[in-house]
């Protein structure tokens, strides 16, 4: 059985393999490619290291946009939605150049790097420009159905990813977009008490074991969470449950529960997130998530909380 790669280890080898047939796609990167990228090796003249030049990275990419190509550039999730954010939202977001700004090290998976490389507020500053598409997949298939989205559309994308973490996808059908909201199955078809809404990968993984403990949960899991992507949730949401818990490795404040409970006024919308303490304990990601409060545990006992006991209901 073959190994399921880390979702920014897909993004390299997806992108390498449409660049064999489009060749109007572009990889740049902002001195964190590594070596034997696949995509240098494959198309060395399409390949461009900017180094830690991230504000002027997307500004060359909007020129490249602009030009007919179709630039894919990357950097830690941290500076491509911060340090860039002034280039994301007048060259992205304003002018809707088609880039595509692909941003590893999303939340707290740089573990060791530590605060100035962790990213806890990108969702919310990205969401905040309108006309951005914006993604978390997870696990190997879904990054690479969502770069392949991406190469297709002429739209410019956010996709925020972890570092090192490998996960097989959820199920999704062939002809399914990863925009569409993915319910995972469950043993009962009475309506839930209460829904997850899953996050990215961390959170995926997460919201998948604990609905297997919990008859009357049910679990949904949001790849897409731009504006326009959560507006089209809500009605299939409604369908499933009346309350609903959003997981996502980030802060409460801007954060996706935020923006659906703008949207669902008359249902309950909480949040399981990394809280508004700064990380500041080193480790490993894992270690750093259980500082924050996010985990398993802490999960599990707020479920029980909203289901009325640890018995559930």
């Amino acid at each position: 059985m073959t190994t399921a790669l880390s979702g920014r280890d897909a993004y390299k080898d997806e992108l390498a393999q449409l660049a064999e047939t489009e060749e109007r796609i572009i990889c740049l990167e902002a001195d964190l490619g590594g070596k034997n990228h696949p995509f240098q090796s494959r198309h060395p003249d399409r390949f461009l290291n900017l180094g830690i030049a991230e504000l002027a990275g997307v500004d060359i990419a909007a020129g490249l946009a602009e030009a007919g190509y179709v630039p894919f550039i990357s950097t830690f999730a941290a500076f491509a939605a911060l340090r860039a954010s002034e280039s994301v939202k007048l060259s992205m977001g304003y002018m809707g150049k088609n880039v595509k700004l692909v941003a590893p090290y999303g939340g707290v998976s740089g573990g060791w790097f530590g605060t100035t490389h962790h990213a806890l507020e990108d969702i919310a500053v990205i969401q905040s420009f309108q006309n951005i598409r914006m993604a978390c997949p997870h696990g190997e298939e879904e990054t690479r159905r969502v770069i392949r989205e991406a190469a297709a559309s002429a739209e410019p994308y956010y996709i925020r990813l972890s570092r090192n973490d490998a996960f097989e996808s959820l199920p999704r059908a062939s002809e399914r977009s990863c925009r569409d909201l993915l319910v995972e199955d469950r043993a009962t078809d009475a309506r839930a008490s209460l829904c997850l809404i899953s996050v990215g990968e961390q959170a995926t993984e997460l919201c998948k074991k604990l609905t297997e403990e919990y008859e009357f949960v049910a679990h949904a899991h949001a790849c897409y969470v731009d504006s326009q992507s959560l507006k089209a949730y809500v009605e299939p949401l409604k369908t499933l449950a009346d309350r609903f818990l959003v997981v996502e490795e980030h802060r409460a404040t801007g954060g996706t529960a935020s923006y659906l409970a703008l949207l669902m006024p008359e249902h309950p919308v909480y949040s399981h997130n990394c809280g508004e303490r700064w990380p500041t304990y080193g480790g490993t990601h894992a270690e750093v998530l259980a500082d924050l409060g996010f985990g398993l545990e802490p999960l599990r006992r707020q479920i029980q909380s909203l289901l009325g006991g640890p018995d559930g209901i």
